[in-house]
């Protein structure tokens, strides 16, 4: 990681930056061992900040962003880095620009892997006052409802993760009616699915294996939708799109802290349908199919 910036040299980032007196370079997957998450990360670009002296920093630049869209990944890297020192620092927030340390990669170890899993679990362990956030959420370039609902978790992932995304899935012709009709029946039938009642852990939100970023020193965590949720939707996530490198030392370092509730890994798919609702509401009907598998294999429906 580069050294600790100049506090002054990050209060003037903004007027540093609009005057060119530090060099932005866009941010591309080829400038890392693993692929970057997004080189646009929602209504955000990735930039690389060098100064004169060589130095860099990381910086996402917002220029047309939904308001708090960056400080609401500001206020979950702060609360998340409270249990957790592999979160990455917010180093300056403000409408239009967060900056972070500027970590160099590397490639994943199972040492660093397993330390991942034990951060997590320590991380999770620290809880939260409620499901959701006292501020308000967005995942990737879409809306994220963090206001309470219910009493227990199932309650609210029905109320806050799976509800508000079925209308702009259907609007955008991603799903039918038929669709929507059975994804709601299996939300209703959560409370029977959903495993023991956990009190609310502090989650990072959005942990699929782009927005780990595997540094020389550890692995890092990045690019959250933080807020209270279940202990089971940052593990579940580790194996979306592909699945996370060296999950398995992962899932073993997490277990060294913590005891999972039998049956989590059957439990998988309920935690994949907020993600994948999000990018029926963002992408369209090609995540029709993922999306209304996991619907079946829970309902024993054909779809």
């Amino acid at each position: 990681m580069e050294p600790a910036p100049d506090p002054e040299r990050l209060r003037l980032l903004p007027e540093l930056i609009e005057h060119q007196r530090v060099r932005t370079t866009p941010v591309k997957a080829s400038d890392f061992a693993m692929p970057l998450a997004s080189p646009s990360a929602g209504s955000a670009t990735a930039q690389r900040l060098t100064f004169d002296d060589g130095t860099s920093l990381f910086a996402k630049l917002a220029e047309q962003a939904p308001p708090g869209y960056l400080e609401a990944e500001a206020h979950g890297l702060r609360w998340l880095r409270e249990a957790n020192e592999a979160v990455v620092e917010p180093l300056y927030a403000d409408e239009r620009l967060l900056v972070e340390p500027w970590i160099e990669p590397a490639e994943p170890t199972r040492g660093h892997a397993a330390e991942l899993g034990r951060r997590l679990a320590r991380m999770h362990a620290a809880g939260a006052d409620r499901f959701g956030a006292p501020w308000r959420g967005y995942i990737g370039e879409t809306f994220m409802d963090n206001g309470p609902a219910g009493d227990t978790w199932a309650e609210w992932y029905a109320a806050k993760r799976i509800e508000p995304y079925l209308k702009p899935s259907r609007d955008n012709g991603a799903l039918d009616a038929a669709d929507v009709a059975a994804v709601e029946a299996l939300a209703a039938k959560l409370p029977d699915l959903a495993g023991p009642e956990e009190p609310p852990a502090r989650t990072h939100g959005d942990l699929w294996w782009g927005n780990v970023h595997w540094g020389e020193d550890r692995a890092w965590l990045i690019d959250p939708a933080a807020h209270g949720g279940h202990r089971e939707t940052d593990l579940a996530n580790l194996r979306l799109w592909g699945g996370l490198p060296m999950l398995e030392a992962v899932l073993a370092g997490y277990a060294e802290v913590s005891a999972l509730a039998d049956g989590w890994e059957e439990r998988i798919g309920l935690h994949h349908l907020f993600p994948l609702l999000v990018h029926t509401t963002l992408f369209g009907r090609a995540y029709r199919d993922q999306l209304m598998g996991t619907v079946s294999h829970f309902t024993k429906l054909s779809y």
